[in-house]
């Protein structure tokens, strides 16, 4: 099943590919299409995740814990706030257009982009208004006082052009030219990192705020860029039309700004529960526990967001193909994140060494409480698609308000007791609450249940994670880490020769193909 972008020249017919759609209704696998999306989007972001290390190790050094605890507070600003004055349009987008382009309304589709266009002009330029206004009191709950106001209302600047990129990326993903989107995200890193580097190194603290600014503007340029390539062959639209279709974004686009406002909310007021209660060094060392934790497995929630979202909205009114399709998404997740989440939780020291510096050792135990929530995150993930896809926003909004509640009261009850680790165990467990209240509810929604292979693989990949995880509490060091090891193997072998068996010889591509003959996993004819 081809993942190949469709004629550039003709915007309009980005149309999801024939055999796909064929495959999907015929109830036939598509787990060629997924491991293709996976490796095209999972390749750009082993090329961010390369860069990424880049970025963080420059800044740890330059920064140290406390300045890298301020970076990510100003982050957290910026997202928030832009979450907030985006409201939830770019991801709506996203559903319409996919919508509308899997059942050729061409009208529609370009109906939806123009709207998408001027509405995230729009909502950046009411973001950054909202931080310059509110710029003393966001100062004033942050950091208790009134120091960093200025700082806070010069990165509307980041906010402007955030949520001007993120419309102009939800057209490309909605009219999924995922070869488009994984350049456009490689690119904007590269040209974000080399941009906002020299402005720490330079100015230290000082540059922090500039830097935001400057990787912001880049991701904006390189977005716009890609975008201006599909030309839209504007219809005759009235404004009766347009209020309508800006009309049904916001409406579905409210419980998505809802969600991302309680998700990056509870990130905010973690931050500034540490803040408060152990220290800004301590902030430091849990964004850095937190943006390893995140690292491998983001490739693979941004494939599911990438090109598996759009793929299920097109089928969102068929039960039995939707929760075929979960379970095909979750299997996969599964398998690629299982090996990396025991590597990440084998050899954290060398991780956080790697990474950053000796200083930031102390963030080894919450890195591996954090390694445990993300490994169910994988599989919870396509799960809550289920929801979003059939456009059930209320019910989106409740699972997400409670998620939030048992998140925050986590947080401040693990953190009061445990102190760092506090918080990842806090994490954790939010996670295990959303795995369980997630599936209840898609099971009513659509009659979900999880397929026999995605029981026994999550039986197998839970033991090997629990006696990795546990082998550093109650095993010597080395005798841990070889544990780890050998688990890191099993696994790896286990995933490999899965995946193997999921697809076709000639779904796999030939320098894979050949390295997987080497190894012994496919016959040496294959790779000729």
């Amino acid at each position: 099943m081809s993942l190949t972008t469709l004629d550039r020249d003709d915007p309009i017919t980005t149309l999801p590919p024939p055999d796909m759609v064929k495959a999907a209704k015929a109830g036939e696998s598509t787990y060629g299409q997924i491991l293709k999306s996976s490796a095209l989007v999972g390749g750009s972001s082993i090329l961010n995740i390369a860069i990424g290390i880049l970025r963080t190790k420059v800044m740890a050094i330059l920064l140290g814990p406390a300045g890298f605890g301020l970076l990510s507070i100003y982050g957290s600003i910026v997202i928030l706030t832009q979450t907030l004055a985006g409201m939830g349009i770019n991801s709506s987008g996203v559903r319409q257009i996919a919508e509308a382009t899997g059942s050729d309304e061409r009208t529609h589709i370009a109906l939806t982009t123009i709207v998408l266009r001027r509405t995230s002009m729009v909502s950046g330029l009411l973001g950054a208004l909202l931080l310059i206004l509110f710029s003393r009191q966001v100062s004033l709950v942050t950091f208790g006082n009134l120091q960093h106001a200025t700082a806070i209302s010069v990165l509307s600047v980041a906010v402007c052009f955030g949520l001007i990129s993120a419309g102009q990326g939800a057209l490309i993903q909605g009219m999924r030219r995922i070869a488009d989107l994984a350049k456009m995200s490689v690119f904007g890193a590269f040209l974000g990192t080399l941009s906002s580097i020299p402005l720490v190194y330079f100015f230290r603290d000082r540059g922090i705020v500039p830097s935001l600014i400057a990787a912001a503007v880049m991701t904006s340029l390189v977005s716009w860029w890609y975008s201006s390539r599909i030309r839209i062959q504007v219809p005759s639209i009235t404004n009766g039309m347009m209020m309508l279709e800006a009309g049904a974004l916001l409406k579905l686009g409210f419980a998505f700004m809802s969600s991302g406002l309680m998700t990056m909310g509870v990130a905010y007021a973690i931050r500034i529960t540490v803040l408060r209660k152990v220290g800004l060094e301590a902030t430091g060392l849990y964004q850095s526990a937190w943006t390893l934790g995140g690292l491998y497995v983001g490739f693979i929630l941004q494939a599911m967001g990438a090109d598996f979202y759009p793929r299920l909205t097109a089928h969102a009114k068929d039960n039995v193909t939707c929760n075929r399709l979960v379970n095909e998404q979750a299997h996969v997740g599964l398998l690629l994140a299982g090996p990396g989440v025991i590597a990440t939780l084998t050899f954290a020291p060398l991780v956080i060494a790697l990474f950053y510096s000796v200083k930031f050792q102390v963030a080894v135990g919450v890195l591996r409480w954090i390694c445990l929530g993300t490994i169910i995150q994988v599989v919870t993930w396509p799960m809550g698609f289920i929801i979003i896809a059939k456009a059930r926003q209320i019910l989106f909004f409740a699972c997400e308000l409670a998620w939030t509640v048992v998140s925050l009261a986590l947080a401040w009850v693990c953190a009061s007791r445990f102190g760092l680790n506090g918080v990842g165990m806090a994490f954790f467990g939010s996670y295990v609450f959303h795995g369980f209240l997630i599936y209840a509810v898609v099971h009513r929604v659509s009659g979900f249940r999880w397929s026999v292979d995605n029981r026994r693989n999550g039986f197998i990949f839970l033991f090997a994670i629990t006696l990795t995880f546990c082998g550093f509490y109650v095993l010597p060091f080395f005798a841990a880490e070889l544990l780890g090891c050998l688990a890191i193997v099993g696994i790896s072998i286990f995933s490999a020769r899965t995946m193997i068996n999921l697809v076709t010889l000639d779904q796999i591509p030939f320098r894979l193909r050949r390295l997987l003959a080497r190894c012994g996993m496919v016959p040496t004819e294959s790779a000729l």
